[in-house]
């Protein structure tokens, strides 16, 4: 019966908020010991954030600058920021340690699918038959670890396929270390429901207004 909110809540993550915290300002400059050669001004995480903000709003390196230098002084950071040949020359040196997530006992997942638009038709196939009109689409079914938001299960299927009926796959052989899964009303459906009953796992799935209670 949240519906409202819960809409709200999706509208929600389309708006911009940007702020930067007393430590990462802290750690803009670098400080490591120095050595033989060009001086280096700012740290691996000051390069790492203006490339991060690059990515997101896809923006080149001249125009990467320009953003972190308006979001400095809008924010009142009295910090320089790198120009884009800095940008360039650390980023194919940057050394980014990726954390490996160690959790204990079982996990709550959400599961969720998302619609994959295929490109790059066969070269003999367009020789032969030309481009299609239409695209293929491919559907991805993932499970994802609610704590650490970590990919813990997948399925790639045609576009047809329902998302009730890949319950089974994503909890796969390891449906004994699950608590719980969450999902969207689309996996509110008796069979989904089933293989999550048979292997003791809690559902959160929202019901529609009018559910009634099934007999199975």
């Amino acid at each position: 019966e949240n519906w409202s909110s819960y809409n709200e809540s999706l509208k929600s993550r389309g708006s911009i908020t940007i702020w930067m915290s007393q430590q990462a300002i802290e750690e803009w400059e670098y400080k490591d010991d120095r050595k033989p050669g060009g001086k280096i001004i700012y740290s691996d995480s000051a390069i790492q954030t203006c490339l991060m903000i690059r990515k997101v709003f896809h923006l080149p390196l001249r125009q990467t600058e320009g953003f972190v230098s308006s979001l400095f002084e809008r924010l009142g950071i009295k910090c320089s920021v790198p120009d884009y040949s800095t940008l360039s020359k650390r980023a194919g040196k940057l050394k980014i340690k990726l954390t490996n997530w160690k959790v204990k006992g079982n996990i709550d997942i959400v599961i969720d699918s998302t619609g994959l638009k295929v490109y790059g038709e066969g070269e003999w196939k367009v020789r032969k038959h030309g481009w299609s009109k239409h695209r293929t689409w491919r559907k991805l079914h993932i499970g994802v670890d609610f704590r650490t938001h970590e990919i813990v299960s997948g399925e790639l299927t045609e576009n047809n396929v329902d998302d009730a009926a890949m319950v089974g796959s994503l909890i796969g052989s390891g449906a004994e270390h699950i608590s719980s899964a969450a999902g969207d009303g689309a996996y509110d459906k008796i069979k989904s429901r089933k293989q999550l009953h048979d292997n003791n796992i809690e559902q959160i799935i929202q019901p529609p207004r009018n559910a009634v209670l099934s007999k199975n």
